[in-house]
Parts: structure tokens; C-alpha cells; sequence
């Protein structure tokens, strides 16, 4: 899905940007340029990189137990 349509990003580049080692919407800003036009889907990036990094921190959590 289409999160930045003035930069035509998607949730997935967001998500790979995380994985890659963005930390937060200055980072993927930098690295994509989401939020540096109008800025309307500044919201909905921090969303995604919280859900990414949740799920990083999970598939952690799972890796340490097994």
C-alpha cells in the first residue's frame, strides 16, 4: 500500500528500511523521503515503523527461547 503518494513510497520500502536499520520517521525521511512534501502521511509511516519494529523485537524474543 501506498503510504507517501508525493514520494510514491510504499509500507513495504518503509518496513525494508527499518529491517535495514531506520529507527524512526527522521531516519526513513532521510532514507525514502516519506514525509518531506505535505507531509499528511507522517502518521501512518510512524505506524509502520512501529509495527516493523514490534515485530523485529518479537522475531528476537522467539529466536532467544528457542
Amino acid at each position: 500500500m501506498y503510504v507517501c503518494l508525493c514520494k510514491g513510497v510504499t509500507d513495504t520500502q518503509i518496513r525494508d528500511a527499518v529491517i535495514d536499520g531506520a529507527d524512526s520517521l527522521a531516519d526513513v525521511r532521510r532514507d525514502l523521503g516519506v514525509a518531506s512534501n505535505c507531509g499528511c502521511c507522517a502518521k501512518c509511516a510512524r505506524q509502520v515503523i512501529k509495527q516493523t519494529k514490534q515485530e523485529i523485537a518479537c522475531l528476537d524474543d522467539a529466536c532467544q527461547v528457542a
